[in-house]
């Protein structure tokens, strides 16, 4: 707790009410703390989806994203004096290239981010429901459909039920943590991560420890795939096989890329010099170990899974019932409230140790809650600062917590959390985070040019940056050819969801800021013309990477429309 704590009077708020330097590289740590509870949100789906490579999904997908960390780390030093994180960072790599690119690499960020809020309350919401009520309880069947969104994926609707209510509570519960600052926020996550993360890790050691891990479970390693009548058999390394596998590595991405959220918090270390490199580090060793363990854990213990019923087709040959299924296939699998139950059988022990896991991991889930929070406001709050984003969003209150972006994120989720399929959410609001990787990847190699004399508190060695650039164009290629598996419409609405900053950036810049960046922005992101240091020497660079990167994402995307 001492790691955490500020001297009290740290905490008096400026008269310019700003954020505030209270905690060190160990508070960005526990606020980071709730990113491995992310392999909740899409575990179930990965598994039943892509089969038994599921756990090598895992694997590949946390060894990119420790990989990508080092260029993170190295651009976020370059300026102690800035919060909400890689996309504010690397936004200085584009602004001077094109105006409208910086707003992009921002808005795409918060846009990945802000759903963890609605996803992580609805699956909160779930496992309370589970515990509490039979699955035909009248609390787990009623149902108010308010809008049908069938047009962009089969069954999907804004609906309002018992977990939307219990979800929303959760939200404006973790609203009321936040609103007392980033110390509060740091003390209560270390206590959130400390009963959230001990079941995870107990999840993947057991099976270790007791030898639970049937290689059937995990070998041939070959894609899911079906016969004709509905049954599961070993598929072939096709076309389709690699899409599904390009799509479990696109979605995995939204999970274990997460741990640069870290970074977020430059602003208000105490010492950003050293703390930012070593919060981004050890967050990433927290995340490698839980992103590898537990999936392996669940997918031994609940194996692939076989049909259980069939399909069943009327006169016309049009199916009127799908197909059941056990073991990772099974739907509530997929949807994620299954999983915790699926994840209390590990441990064993009965009702009690079933429903006590089931409340850690509801804790686990509030934590990563709080993680997104903490993370996406202070995200918009700097894009507010910096004349990109609607100028309201930079208002912070006594305790200096972006309230303004705050409410901003409770407002956007309390709609989300309405939608019934929080996987095509998910899928979504990733390809927004997939533009994001790219766009803040290359921009390490752009602050190297444009800024060789910089002082670098961190500097990865060049071949990190170097593997950082080839990821972010393995990451878009994943997305073009993987998002759809998640649903027809998923990658056109992901790019819809980014562009829609441009209109926002656009009102900003234009009408409210009559075409000037505010004069704070100009100095701290040095814009001026006359800067040392600072220009342009990457050239055309830049423009051939953005080229070559919707390119990618074009002709790969239309390889399996």
């Amino acid at each position: 707790m001492g790691a955490i704590t500020a001297d009290a009077s740290s905490g008096a708020v400026s008269s310019d009410a700003s954020l505030q330097r209270t905690i060190n590289w160990t508070g960005a740590f526990w606020v980071a703390s709730g990113v491995p509870a992310l392999v909740l949100f899409s575990m179930g789906a990965i598994a039943a989806t892509v089969g038994k490579p599921a756990w090598l999904v895992w694997m590949i997908s946390i060894g990119f994203g420790f990989v990508q960390a080092f260029t993170y780390a190295e651009i976020a030093g370059l300026f102690p004096n800035k919060t909400g994180g890689a996309s504010v960072y690397g936004a200085v790599a584009w602004v001077k290239y094109s105006k409208l690119v910086a707003p992009l690499s921002i808005w795409c960020n918060w846009v990945a981010w802000s759903p963890v809020l609605s996803i992580g309350a609805g699956l909160a919401a779930g496992y309370i429901l589970t515990a509490m009520f039979a699955p035909d309880a009248a609390i787990n069947t009623w149902q108010l459909t308010l809008l049908d969104l069938g047009a962009l994926k089969e069954g999907l609707t804004l609906r309002i039920n018992a977990t939307f209510i219990i979800g929303a509570a959760l939200l404006m519960l973790v609203y009321g943590i936040q609103n007392g600052g980033i110390l509060r926020s740091a003390k209560t996550t270390m206590i959130l991560g400390l009963s959230g993360l001990v079941p995870l890790m107990l999840i993947g050691l057991v099976p270790l420890v007791t030898g639970d891990m049937p290689v059937d479970n995990f070998f041939p390693l070959t894609p899911l795939a079906y016969d004709a009548v509905g049954n599961v058999v070993d598929g072939q390394w096709t076309v389709d096989g690699w899409v599904l596998m390009a799509g479990g590595l696109f979605i995995a991405a939204w999970s274990t890329y997460g741990f640069e959220t870290a970074v977020c918090y430059t602003r208000e270390f105490k010492d950003p010099k050293k703390d930012t490199f070593k919060a981004i580090f050890y967050s990433g060793l927290l995340c490698v170990a839980v992103f590898t363990l537990v999936p392996l854990a669940f997918q031994g213990h609940l194996g692939l899974g076989q049909m259980v019923s069939p399909a069943v087709t009327d006169a016309s040959g049009a199916v009127t019932t799908a197909a059941t299924y056990d073991g990772m296939l099974a739907p509530d699998i997929y949807s994620g409230m299954g999983v915790a139950s699926a994840l209390a059988g590990i441990l064993g022990g009965g009702a009690f140790i079933a429903n006590l896991l089931m409340t850690m991991l509801v804790m686990a889930l509030l934590l990563a809650i709080m993680t997104t929070m903490s993370g996406a406001s202070r995200t918009l709050y700097q894009g507010a600062e910096d004349g990109l984003l609607p100028k309201f969003l930079s208002r912070v209150n006594e305790h200096g917590a972006p309230t303004s972006a705050m409410w901003t994120n409770m407002g956007v989720n309390i709609v989300l959390l309405m939608m019934s399929d929080y996987i095509f959410l998910l899928a979504a609001a990733n390809v927004s985070y997939i533009i994001f990787n790219f766009l803040n990847l290359n921009s390490g190699w752009i602050h190297r040019m444009d800024r060789p004399d910089w002082e670098r508190p961190y500097k990865a060695p060049t071949i990190l940056i170097v593997l950082g650039t080839l990821l972010a164009f393995v990451n878009i290629t994943m997305m073009g050819l993987g998002a759809n598996i998640w649903g027809a419409g998923t990658l056109m609405s992901g790019l819809v969801m980014a562009a829609a900053v441009i209109p926002i950036f656009m009102w900003r810049h234009y009408v409210t800021d009559k075409g000037q960046f505010p004069k704070a922005m100009m100095e701290d992101m040095h814009l001026t013309a006359d800067e040392k240091g600072v220009s342009t020497r990457a050239g055309v660079l830049p423009y051939l990477t953005l080229a070559a990167g919707a390119l990618i994402v074009y002709v790969t995307s239309s390889m399996v429309s």
